[in-house]
């Protein structure tokens, strides 16, 4: 493993490589998420998402991040499209199972190995880096365990899939998927709004996950908007004690001449590389792409991010109820 924490004063580079558990697959600390990609977040301008992709390549990012839930499977489509134009081995890429709409989960074996042909097809590549099994809190976890993964360790084997995971909200559901299969099952697991400056709730388990030899993958480090100048969206499930405080960092980040957005990347990015390999980050343009790259690599404000702490110190690892699954 490259250590991807080159110290808060001083920044990180796109061009840095973590190994990703013991998958053997080594991915930059700052991962494409292409969710924006299938139009989730607004009309995006294909082209230029295209290119975003190809330009991400170039400054040294090489992890996509993708599902066929978003979008109803545009975002793939569109990954697809950039990826058919990339030498193979400068990018890893990795696509999930089970979601395929709001309300829409399908766990069972024959489904998800079904979607991994079709994910396949879709990005144009014949073999894909990482399959997770997508907010798995929604569906049954004993099926996740006893069906699902089964399915796709035989995926595996068979050289269709390297690596294998799961992804929720509720902490709780790693362990309790880690738990119940042999060990190797599972490679990675990807955490999402809980290694974030109002919540890093995740911190906790990290030491159990790395005993495990699983890699770790943080995403929404800006909490699906709530750590954002503008806000969250109306939609968004935070208590309104959190969304205040964040309202209220917003402010004090302004008021300094920096961004509450800017300072929740670098916050994530700065994880003990250790522990997390790499944060995903919503990307849907080359602008979007030059300006989570710019922030990366500047160094961040120890000083804001105390303060900004502080305010959120009264609200922290508050978090919200999410699936069927009655965890954390």
């Amino acid at each position: 493993m490259t250590s991807g924490l080159s110290g808060a004063d001083s920044g990180l580079s796109p061009h840095l490589r973590r190994s990703l558990g013991n998958t053997g697959i080594d991915v930059s600390p700052l991962g494409f998420g292409a969710s924006p990609l299938g139009g989730v977040f607004g009309d995006v301008d294909e082209a230029d998402g295209i290119q975003s992709v190809h330009e991400a390549v170039k400054l040294g990012v090489n992890f996509f991040d993708v599902s066929p839930y978003y979008g109803a499977t545009k975002a793939e489509t569109v990954l697809g499209k950039a990826l058919k134009d990339l030498p193979r081995d400068s990018f890893v890429v990795g696509s999930k199972v089970g979601r395929y709409g709001e309300s829409t989960f399908d766990f069972s074996a024959a489904r998800v190995t079904a979607s991994v042909e079709e994910s396949l097809a879709r990005l144009n590549v014949d073999r894909l880096d990482l399959v997770q099994c997508h907010d798995i809190e929604f569906g049954d976890l004993d099926q996740v365990v006893n069906e699902t993964l089964p399915a796709l360790v035989k995926l595996r084997e068979a050289g269709k899939v390297r690596a294998l995971g799961i992804t929720g909200y509720p902490l709780d559901i790693f362990p309790y998927v880690l738990d119940r299969v042999p060990p190797g099952t599972l490679d990675v697991v990807l955490s999402y709004c809980r290694y974030t400056l109002a919540d890093d709730a995740l911190t906790g388990m990290l030491p159990a996950l790395k005993a495990a030899e699983v890699g770790v993958i943080n995403a929404a480090p800006l909490s699906m908007g709530l750590l954002t100048d503008a806000g969250p969206p109306p939609w968004h499930p935070a208590p309104a004690a959190v969304k205040e405080a964040s309202a209220a960092a917003a402010a004090l980040c302004k008021e300094r001449g920096s961004s509450l957005a800017a300072l929740a990347l670098q916050y994530a990015l700065n994880a003990d590389p250790m522990s997390v390999t790499s944060t995903v980050v919503g990307i849907d343009s080359t602008a979007t792409l030059a300006k989570n790259v710019a922030v990366m690599m500047t160094p961040m404000d120890t000083a804001l991010l105390r303060d900004v702490k502080a305010i959120f110190k009264p609200v922290a690892n508050v978090a919200w109820a999410s699936g069927k699954f009655p965890g954390s």
